[in-house]
């Protein structure tokens, strides 16, 4: 019993001079699998991306923040050199992360509640979680 397709089976491809032959690199890459699902591991990255909670001051270590500020601007006309440690709120998501500076204090705007550096750097003073002033002797 003859197959129908006996006749074309066994026949070479066409080769067209405008269209020269695909390399085997090539043929395979249009059956190499797809992201179906733009974005989903951009999503899934996000989600398992941690982040940190505002601490909470005790209110000794919230006493220590208002005498350090206040000691700093007591010395605001020297611009002295403090270390900050403060927290960064996510874009994303909530929580954020915690980053230190280490720079001179331009001045403390209270009506903005902002420490302003002399590089101009500005940061909350409600974010603001240690402050702690380098004395230089």
């Amino acid at each position: 019993m003859a197959d129908r397709n006996d006749e074309i089976k066994y026949m070479k491809r066409p080769q067209y001079a405008e269209f020269p032959p695909m390399s085997m690199e090539d043929r395979a890459a249009q059956f190499s699998p797809f992201a179906a699902l733009v974005g989903y591991g951009d999503a899934v990255a996000e989600t398992a991306r941690l982040t940190d909670s505002r601490r909470v001051l005790t209110e000794d270590e919230n006493d220590e923040l208002n005498y350090t500020l206040n000691l700093l601007e007591e010395s605001i006309v020297e611009h002295p050199e403090v270390m900050v440690r403060y927290f960064v709120p996510d874009e994303k998501k909530s929580g954020g992360h915690y980053e230190e500076k280490n720079g001179e204090v331009r001045t403390v705007v209270h009506y903005e509640n902002m420490l302003i550096f002399t590089d101009g750097d500005r940061i909350p003073l409600g974010d603001i979680s240690a402050l702690s002033i380098n004395i230089e002797e």
